[in-house]
């Protein structure tokens, strides 16, 4: 009996030339995709042009010098940023309310160059030069605004949330001069809704500040 094994036998079977090898499979990988292997582990590829992407996407902003309570300031913001957001997030200046966001509750009223703005509409980029009031602006030192008194004598609140825009909207309406009677007090402020239902108050206040009651 012949113990000779035939050489094709005691060979291995040729790999087919279609198959890459391992290495080639690697460095084709490594060369089309940017992987760098490396003592086990697996590299990202390349951020460099992902950032470059990003910053070329980045929105457009805008550089905007404007007074806050007598405060002069000047930021450089996105040109989509609203003035209360300036106010909130940029300034600290949290008293006037993010409501509605659509101009439709009067939360957020403030006081640009003497008149009243929804500050959640008005893009601060549109406010160079202008002087804006909140809240926070209206007392002198310790001494508070008289509707800000009045707001207090007359229990003009409950939750609070809408306070600041309806006292702002308050001093707006008396500067316009819009505080002749209850009924001329409440159609000039019908912008700033109250959901505690303090209307009758809120009127009551205006008129004592105004020197009417």
């Amino acid at each position: 009996m012949s113990t000779e094994t035939s050489e094709s036998a005691a060979l291995p079977p040729t790999r087919p030339s279609s198959t890459p090898s391992r290495r080639t499979f690697i460095a084709t990988t490594s060369a089309a995709g940017g992987v760098i292997a490396a003592g086990g582990l697996v590299a990202a590829p390349s951020l460099l042009g992902v950032e470059e992407a990003a910053a070329a996407e980045a929105p457009p902003s805008s550089r905007v010098s404007l007074t806050v309570n007598g405060k002069r300031y000047t930021v450089t913001v996105d040109n989509r940023t609203s003035l209360l957001d300036l106010l909130r997030e940029h300034l600290g200046l949290t008293g006037s309310k993010k409501g509605c966001n659509a101009g439709a509750c009067g939360a957020c009223t403030v006081l640009v160059d003497g008149r009243r703005v929804n500050s959640c509409l008005t893009l601060a980029v549109r406010l160079e030069g202008a002087a804006v009031t909140t809240v926070e602006g209206l007392a002198k030192g310790d001494q508070l605004h008289p509707l800000q008194q009045a707001f207090i004598d007359q229990d003009a609140f409950q939750c609070g949330y809408c306070t600041p825009g309806q006292i702002v909207s308050g001093v707006g309406c008396m500067k316009e001069g819009h505080t002749g009677s209850a009924e001329e007090i409440r159609e000039w402020m019908s912008g700033n809704i109250c959901r505690c239902g303090c209307y009758v108050k809120i009127v009551r206040a205006v008129e004592q500040a105004s020197g009417r009651k």
